[in-house]
């Protein structure tokens, strides 16, 4: 990876990890989980509101390491406005994009990018991972219809 687009990526991190996004509370939720990441201590909730199967809403509390936290924001960005099928999709994206099965990220869905670069770093694989875990454990739950349990996630179980 270039130094630039390095630099480029570690700013968005930041940025994200800074001025979190989705920290706004729902009225209402649709999917509700809980994630940790037991290797650095990371905690994530995630509530979720949906309209005729669609993210209406986002609400991501994150405390920990600016991976986990940045990942977190940029889960809440990227997701609002689209059908929970593409959701999935783009969820199951990023973990292979992660875990190296899966090369790039499409421009298209915005910071989402400027995580490519922490599957440079495995020890940092898993905090990048926590937000979108504890999103599909929470989907795989309201599918089952279970959506008002609150889930636990953990990256040690998630991989």
């Amino acid at each position: 990876m270039s130094e630039s687009l390095d630099n480029m990526y570690r700013d968005i991190i930041l940025d994200h990890y800074r001025s979190p996004r989705g920290r706004k509370p729902l009225n209402k939720s649709d999917i509700t989980s809980n994630g940790v990441n037991p290797s650095c201590g990371d905690e994530i909730s995630i509530e979720v509101e949906l309209d005729d199967g669609m993210v209406k809403d986002v609400h991501v509390d994150c405390r920990g390491c600016a991976i986990s936290v940045a990942s977190g924001s940029i889960l809440a960005e990227v997701i609002k406005g689209k059908p929970l099928a593409e959701v999935k999709r783009i969820a199951q994206m990023v973990r292979r994009v992660l875990k190296g099965e899966q090369m790039d990220i499409p421009d298209e869905l915005g910071d989402l990018d400027a995580l490519q670069g922490v599957r440079y770093f495995p020890v940092r694989i898993k905090c990048a991972l926590l937000a979108w875990l504890t999103l599909m454990e929470g989907i795989k739950n309201h599918e089952n219809g279970h959506g008002d349990v609150r889930t636990i996630v953990s990256t040690e179980d998630g991989e």
